[in-house]
Order: C-alpha cells, then structure tokens, then sequence
C-alpha cells in the first residue's frame, strides 16, 4: 500500500478471534522507514486456512540520526484472505489484457461477470498502461479499480507486456509490485494446475529508434528459455493435471515483428516439448481463439481483445474466465453483453 507521507508501516494479521501478530519489512537488520510505498511479506502462514488482517501507517515527521519523532497513526481493515490448500482439487481464475489505462474495464467487467468473487485470483496479462511516466497512472488506472474490486482479499498476477518497458518511471514501477524472487516470470501451482508465467518484453528489436538502446530483452528471453527447460523438467510441472502459460505476446498470430518471432524460435519448440495444456495471451487487441495445430502448436492459444488504436480501428475488451479440477479445464472469454467468443473444455491428457 501507499501513504502520501513518510511512514514506519506495518501489518496485524492474525487467524480470526486469534492474537494478531505484528509484522514488518525488514532488511539487513533495519526495518524499512521513512518510506511511503509498503510491501510487506507475511510468512508462516498455514495452508487452507482463513486469515485476518489490518494495515498501519505512523507518520514520520522527523528523522536525524539519533532523533525521530513520530506523528499520527492511521490505519485500515480489518480484511480477510484464505491461503490456498496444498491438495486443493480446485483452482478459478479471471484475465484481463491490454486495458491501456481503462480503469472501468475492470471495475465494469468484474461487476458484469465475477461480482461473486467466485476465482482464486486475478491475472493482468500484459499491457495495462499505455507506458509509464509516473505514479498517478500505476495508482490511478491498476491499484484503485483493483482495490475497489477484489485486491484486499484476492491477490493478482501483474504479467508485464510490451508497453509496461517504455516511458520514464518503467524501471520504478516494480516498486508497486511483488515478484517471486523479484523476477517477472516464474511458475507456481495453485490446485491441480501448474502456472508458467513468461515474461514475452518489446515488440521491436533491442537496437530500434524507439527505446534509444536502454532495453536489452533478446538476452533477457534466451534467459527465460534456459529457465523454462529447467521448468518443464520440474516434477512440479509434470505432476499436475494441467499446465497454463501467460504470455503477453503470442508466439504465434500476432504478426512478424521481432518480438513475436524470437518468441517462437525460443519457447514455443519448449511448450511443445513440455505438452503444455494451454497459453492464454493479449496484444493484439482482436480475441480470438486458435485449436491445437500439430504442425506448429501443439496446443490452443487464446488472445484477449482490448481497445483500438488509432489506425488500428476499433477493439473488443474482453474477460477470460477459467476454472479447473483434476479431469477438467474449463475457459470461456466473453464480451460486453455476455456473449461468448471463445471456449475450450478440456480433458486432462
């Protein structure tokens, strides 16, 4: 969370009617103050079980070197959360993609289509800014719409697309995030299903006018794929019923530009090999769903739409919802009247 002051922060988390524990970030022996952005890592949790939560914020109004003097405290919650369970036969889950600073396409979509809350968590595949110059967008146009919604009591994925790299403040904006070992694609498993999510960067190449030769995202995927072999060997990875890739750009139908291109000669052969059950996209901004092809994918891809572009003509938001046991996998995208433009039930192989 944000303050709009310097503060010491910290979270009282407890199991309901249980005494609350007070937690803080720490590192090196210092906790962390004088700051106004907060992440505050709670471990030791058990498994499947219902937790409590309130947040704290004391001002800091002075701090010299042998003398600090706090002001007010202010404070939020209580909020509720549930970890998951480690055999949970279960797992739901909602996308969005390429909302380019359109904060209703969250708030009107979820109100449309998951006002139950019935998904484990929420997943922004790519693109949700246009770029990023500052604060107020990352505030505005993600956190705010997320926190009216779902985000004190469900978390979500912020997969990074080809638009979150450009713009001034790009490089400050995992600040207002948290990565597995702070890294933009990783794997976990939530139920039966095992979750890769990678990490797609520029459209363009490295050397393009645009990015004035700061980006360096061809080293950056040839890393990914070397991670993604040791993933795909993982008994994590072979042991579960299902096996679900976010990936912003699509390795395949989305054109010929570099970004598209190296990520076909670099993760698709890898999807292949490991029998990937799905790999679910963006940035195109038209939706569009793609079977199973056994001469390039061996697996569907599903592509989100979002908002037009000048010269592009106009686009179609989408939300995708999936839902998964242990035999079967369930997706359906839908647009704005509730149609749905894409579906695959799938079996477990």
């Amino acid at each position: 969370w944000i303050t709009s002051e310097k503060c010491f922060s910290w979270v009282e988390i407890s199991e309901p009617g249980g005494t609350p524990e007070k937690i803080y970030s720490a590192r090196n022996g210092l906790k962390q103050a004088y700051n106004k952005i907060n992440k505050i890592r709670a471990t030791r949790l058990k498994p499947g079980t219902a937790y409590q939560y309130t947040i704290f914020s004391q001002e800091i109004q002075v701090f010299e070197p042998y003398k600090v003097v706090y002001g007010n405290t202010i404070q939020k919650g209580p909020f509720t959360f549930k970890t998951p369970g480690l055999k949970d036969d279960t797992v739901s889950f909602v996308v969005f993609n390429d909302m380019h600073n359109h904060p209703q396409n969250v708030t009107e979509l979820m109100g449309k289509f998951a006002g139950d809350k019935d998904y484990d968590f929420v997943a922004y595949n790519g693109d949700s800014f246009n770029w990023v110059d500052g604060e107020e967008p990352i505030i505005k146009d993600l956190l705010t719409p997320s926190g009216k919604v779902f985000s004190a009591t469900h978390p979500f994925l912020m997969i990074q697309g080809n638009h979150e790299p450009r713009g001034n403040y790009a490089r400050q904006m995992f600040d207002y995030f948290d990565y597995p070992d702070d890294s933009c694609y990783y794997a976990f498993t939530r139920g039966p299903v095992r979750f890769v999510v990678m990490d797609s960067g520029e459209d363009k190449e490295d050397t393009h006018a645009e990015y004035s030769g700061l980006i360096s995202f061809d080293d950056y995927r040839e890393k990914q794929a070397r991670w993604l072999e040791e993933e795909i060997s993982s008994k994590a990875f072979k042991q579960a019923a299902f096996r679900v890739v976010f990936i912003h750009i699509p390795v395949f139908h989305a054109g010929d530009w570099h970004g598209t291109l190296h990520c076909r000669e670099l993760f698709n052969p890898l999807f292949n090999k490991g029998k990937i059950d799905i790999a679910i996209s963006g940035h195109t901004h038209r939706y569009k769903t793609h079977d199973a092809d056994p001469a390039t994918h061996h697996y569907p891809i599903v592509i989100g739409g979002g908002p037009g572009f000048v010269g592009r003509g106009g686009g179609t938001r989408t939300i995708i919802k999936v839902k998964a046991d242990r035999k079967e996998l369930s997706l359906q995208m839908l647009v704005d009247d509730g149609s749905v433009v894409g579906n695959y039930h799938l079996k477990r192989k």
